[in-house]
């Protein structure tokens, strides 16, 4: 006899967002079997042979007849192997081997070996917080990644080692999460505080540059996005590198997005992440690399939302193709890129602070009178060198830095001197963070690099025309563009947070204007 369609809870990412599907299976008088439908890809249709030979090896051997599985809704493509421990607890149910009471408002999420066991799938962390905002208030997870899964306050976390402890807990009966639990030792992890030691980058490091260290600090405490314009050897990779030794620890929402997305490219996170990423892209990156990729096997995050709530550094930028530049536009603005292909459709977050590195010309020479070998491009050549980063991303960046090669004796007479450390640097970045944070604290923004012109405009922030005529002059003469002239407001404000004051004055918004490489008119 057929029983009633029995159904149990799973989750489908599209990128971080999730989507409640129903397992439904039901058992028909036809010849043994298994068929799965509700556009699985290869992937999840493999999960009959997983399913078959797990239950047969925890001693639950699903019905002598057809067994159809529905993945619902339908229309919504599903991937991936963590719909594995849904669709085996699902088949038994409606085999008679546990009761339907707490399948369908209980997510569960893993994958099965063919020894019954139930292992961790990628993006566990994601899909957690994904059954938390859909409503559930338990989730079953495997052993192993517990951990991971507990990260996710305000949800219930049920943890079992194999499919024998899943049934287990579903009939009520007592079993122990760990036993036949494998915890994989060859997947990387995520979230651990890395031990420091003594060639730990810091700030110290820079030597004879202390208005671009400077600089650095200034975009930290907005986080303003920076350019880096110089000769090889002059310290651009220096500086970028060690630009997030003075970022401050993330918040709790921004640790849990990080580490989300860690959990998504298919790290192991035992613990939040609380320190900014640093993503570096090599220039001969692909488009999808940097923006991310998507298809029927699912959504692939490109180094943009890896480096999200952090660094994303694209050093010999000129070197990277046009579009891939230019690609970069909508999310400095927005936050986020959208991936659009046929079949698949989501957005991910790529709040990010970008720093680009480029040589002033292919030999790297152009305007730098300190080295030896002359430049030899020719003037055309230099100009299109620069061009390849296009006006409108370049009107996007907030500090606009010329740096050059330190002079052997400006090197001797630096080493000799103690140097700011990045510790020390970092507390004048959470006081400016401090400020603005309290400047900021009724509206949607954290950071001044978030705030609207508008709002910076408007009669809560509006600052004396007697101190805003440099940029108004430099906005009439068309040094700057409107996006610019708001560009260096916010930049003003994170001076005057730095240092202490209320509101930017003259000497602020000057050296803001300078810093953006507007004219000190």
């Amino acid at each position: 006899m057929s029983r009633c369609v029995c159904q149990a809870a799973a989750i489908a990412l599209t990128g971080l967002a999730g989507t409640t599907v129903m397992v439904e299976a039901a058992v028909s008088q036809q010849l043994p079997g298994m068929v799965i439908i509700g556009l699985p890809d290869a992937s999840l249709s493999e999960a009959k042979q997983r399913v078959r030979t797990a239950t047969a090896q925890a001693g639950l051997p699903l019905s002598d007849r057809l067994v159809t599985i529905n993945l619902a809704p339908a229309a919504l493509p599903k991937q991936g192997s963590s719909f594995d421990l849904a669709i085996a607890l699902a088949a038994l149910a409606a085999s008679q081997h546990l009761p339907i009471t707490r399948l369908a408002e209980t997510a569960h999420i893993g994958e099965l070996g063919l020894d019954g066991s139930v292992r961790r799938p990628v993006g566990l962390l994601s899909a957690v917080i994904a059954a938390k905002e859909l409503g559930f208030t338990r989730v079953m997870v495997p052993h192993e990644g517990g951990a991971e899964a507990r990260l996710v306050h305000g949800i219930e976390v049920i943890e079992v080692g194999d499919l024998s402890s899943a049934v287990a807990w579903h009939r009520g009966d007592p079993f122990d999460p760990r036993e036949s639990s494998q915890v994989s030792t060859s997947r990387k992890s995520a979230g651990s505080e890395p031990a420091r030691h003594a060639d730990t980058p810091d700030m110290a490091d820079v030597v004879g540059q202390p208005e671009a260290v400077e600089a650095m600090v200034i975009a930290a405490a907005g986080r303003h996005h920076v350019s880096l314009l110089g000769p090889p050897g002059a310290g651009k990779t220096l500086l970028a590198e060690r630009l997030p030794t003075v970022l401050p620890d993330l918040s709790p929402s921004e640790s849990l997005t990080v580490s989300s997305i860690a959990s998504l490219d298919g790290s192991q996170v035992n613990t939040l992440i609380t320190r900014p990423p640093f993503v570096r892209a090599h220039h001969t990156a692909t488009s999808a690399a940097i923006s991310g990729s998507g298809d029927s096997r699912g959504i692939r995050p490109g180094a943009l939302t890896r480096a999200c709530h952090g660094v994303l550094f694209l050093d010999e930028a000129p070197e990277f193709g046009r579009k891939i530049l230019d690609n970069l536009r909508q999310p400095l603005e927005s936050g986020t890129i959208d991936i659009m292909r046929a079949h698949v459709r989501t957005t991910l977050p790529a709040r990010i602070q970008l720093v680009l590195a480029a040589n002033p010309c292919p030999c790297g020479n152009a305007g730098a009178p300190e080295t030896a070998p002359q430049c030899r491009c020719t003037p055309a050549t230099r100009v299109r060198y620069m061009q390849r980063i296009s006006g409108p991303l370049n009107d996007r960046i907030d500090l606009r830095l010329t740096v050059r090669r330190v002079a052997n004796a400006q090197y001797q007479e630096a080493t000799g001197q103690s140097r700011t450390t990045s510790s020390e640097l970092l507390d004048r970045v959470r006081e400016a963070r401090a400020r603005a944070s309290a400047r900021l604290s009724h509206t949607p923004w954290s950071v001044n690099s978030e705030v609207t012109g508008d709002w910076l405009r408007g009669p809560e922030l509006r600052l004396p025309k007697d101190d805003t005529f440099i940029i108004d002059r430099a906005l009439s003469l068309g040094a700057l563009t409107m996006r610019g002239y708001d560009r260096t407001l916010r930049l003003a404000w994170s001076i005057a947070d730095l240092a202490g004051r209320n509101r930017p004055g003259r000497r602020e918004l000057a050296q803001a204007l300078e810093l953006r490489g507007g004219a000190t008119v």
